[in-house]
């Protein structure tokens, strides 16, 4: 594998896939364990980020800006997501009190 240089200091970007790994994991447990809504749409965004973080290190690897400008979209895409899921949670916990996702699955009017 290629080296990063950052700051001066070599850095492999082994080590940028392993930290993303480590994030996108945590985010799938936060979805898969947690059942608050907020928490859900954070771990989503936590997965997001992973995603972008080895989008740039393969492009700085590979030395192309596709991977950059991809990453860039890809954040646009979550930041639309993470307003528009907000509005709705607002929505949400003002019509009624519900704070876990099992009490929203019912379209009660």
């Amino acid at each position: 594998m290629s080296t990063l240089n950052i700051g001066g200091s070599q850095i492999d970007t082994s080590w940028f896939l392993l930290l993303s790994a480590v994030l996108f994991i945590l985010g799938t447990t936060g979805v898969l364990v947690r059942r608050n809504p907020l928490v859900i749409l954070i771990s989503i965004e936590l997965m997001m980020n992973a995603a972008n973080l080895a989008l740039v290190a393969f492009s700085r690897q590979l030395q192309n800006m596709d991977g950059q400008l991809f990453a860039l979209m890809s954040m646009t895409v979550a930041a639309a997501e993470a307003v528009v899921g907000l509005a709705i949670l607002v929505d949400i916990f003002r019509t009624r009190d519900a704070e876990d996702v099992d009490d929203l699955s019912e379209l009660r009017g």
